[in-house]
């Protein structure tokens, strides 16, 4: 981050940063929380992490408030405004993260008592392994403006999909050999899904890290104009 004329507005800066790192570290933590939770049947932690949610939403209003005042204040240009629009949209995407925690902590407590075989949990507890440490990533990459680190987090948001499809149909599988388990795998399947569009947001703010740091969006590698061409057989 440039120094700025105006003390102040460096300071304000520098706090909605502070803001945003402090919201990443409540909501990574939601999400490990959760996982731990469903897998391990902790309807303890399970409330817990629904409770927690309250002070992520708390954090976020605080965010957006800090934001729009120093647009309209400050009116910010270039790499400053592009920093606090920034700032908004991760808030929401983390926002949205700690509702999926949130969501998954809350199947925790409709499966007490459910008895839950290893084999069914695996690719739920997969799935939540590679979500987490995308969110750690991109939120490392986030804070140091590591576009190329945030751009490996893009990428691979494939992963977890390919993990959920496949999640999903054994999950069907297991639901018509034995009816007894429908209710356990159709709240397994909501959790999956939790984890899935965890994934997604995760990605979400690797595109705004690519925004901030590169000032454009991210272009999907498939549809620029030589891969066009040759996915096509157009020559140049």
């Amino acid at each position: 981050m440039t120094q700025h004329i105006v003390a102040s507005y460096e300071k304000e800066l520098r706090e909605l940063g502070r803001k945003i790192a402090e919201m990443g570290g409540q909501v990574e933590r939601l999400v490990a929380d959760s996982m731990t939770a469903l897998l391990k049947r902790d309807v303890s932690l399970a409330e817990k992490v629904i409770i927690a949610d309250r002070k992520v939403n708390a954090l976020q209003h605080e965010i957006e408030n800090a934001a729009v005042t120093m647009i309209a204040l400050r009116q910010p240009i270039a790499d400053d405004l592009r920093e606090v629009i920034s700032s908004i949209r991760v808030a929401i995407d983390l926002e949205r993260i700690a509702d999926h925690a949130k969501n998954t902590a809350k199947r925790t407590l409709a499966l007490d008592g459910e008895f839950m075989a290893q084999k069914q949990l695996r690719g739920v507890e997969h799935m939540g392994e590679i979500a987490l440490e995308q969110l750690k990533a991109v939120l490392d990459a986030y804070t140091n403006r590591d576009d190329a680190k945030a751009l490996a987090v893009w990428r691979r948001d494939g992963e977890i999909d390919a993990i959920y499809t496949s999640l999903f149909r054994e999950l069907l599988t297991y639901m018509m050999e034995d009816p007894r388990s429908i209710t356990l795998c159709t709240h397994l399947l909501f959790a999956a899904k939790n984890i899935e569009r965890i994934g997604d947001h995760a990605q979400n703010i690797a595109e705004t890290v690519h925004y901030l740091v590169v000032g454009e969006p991210v272009v999907e590698e498939s549809l620029l104009p030589d891969n066009l061409n040759k996915k096509f057989g157009f020559s140049r």
